[in-house]
């Protein structure tokens, strides 16, 4: 059996939710603190690949970065090339997963405490040192269940990826992509052993997010 979807599937879920922690959390940031009006249309649009098909961003993604597109043109110059390579599943599973990380972050700071920072600020701390030592660990409950999500997302994502990179063995194969490959040319079995890898995985990450839910309630009740 070839692990290399497995492999492929992994390093971009997770390559994708690094990204996606970072770029989430200062977006959920900044949006929480702008009028209400400018908020609600930023949300629309950081928020529209969650609720459009993945296939539908996986066009958008080809439109931008194609070879033939000036964006694509552009970084072709420098190397860089997203169609039909593998970290071009990192640009597409980044889209896809974003919203989840952005939504669940917003979330978390909207519930926290605002005197906290305020009481920080009195005492002559810095917007930095209040953001990571004070704000960030009392949302580290509902941030870290936005992180997991993303993961999960990136790493069961079909739609965008199958447009953008596709299916080639050994170079940008995914679980998902494998999946569909295998049952399309009648091989079940193998398509199923896939299933179940995939199914093993998502029950993990499903009971990493309701441990964590979990532990914020405790910490809320308390």
């Amino acid at each position: 059996m070839d692990w290399y979807p497995l492999w492929n599937s992994l390093r971009i879920a997770a390559i994708s939710s690094v990204l996606v922690f970072f770029l989430g959390i200062a977006a959920a940031y900044y949006a929480a603190r702008l009028p209400r009006t400018v908020k609600g249309i930023l949300d629309v649009v950081l928020t529209l690949p969650m609720v459009l098909p993945p296939t539908v961003c996986g066009y958008f993604l080809l439109v931008l970065f194609g070879t033939k597109r000036p964006l694509g043109v552009f970084l072709a110059q420098f190397g860089i090339q997203f169609v039909m390579t593998w970290y071009g599943g990192i640009l597409a599973a980044l889209v896809v997963a974003f919203p989840l990380m952005y939504r669940t972050a917003r979330g978390a700071f909207e519930s926290f405490d605002p005197t906290l920072a305020s009481s920080g600020q009195t005492l002559g701390l810095s917007n930095t040192y209040i953001f990571w030592r004070i704000r960030m660990p009392a949302c580290r409950q509902g941030i870290l269940a936005g992180a997991v999500l993303a993961f999960a997302r990136a790493l069961g994502e079909y739609g965008a990826t199958s447009m953008l990179i596709g299916y080639t063995p050994g170079r940008t194969a995914t679980i998902s992509t494998t999946v569909y490959q295998l049952w399309r040319t009648n091989n079940e079995m193998g398509a199923l052993r896939w299933v179940l890898v995939n199914l093993a995985i998502s029950t993990v990450v499903l009971l990493a997010v309701n441990l964590l839910e979990d532990r914020q309630k405790k910490a809320v009740k308390k």
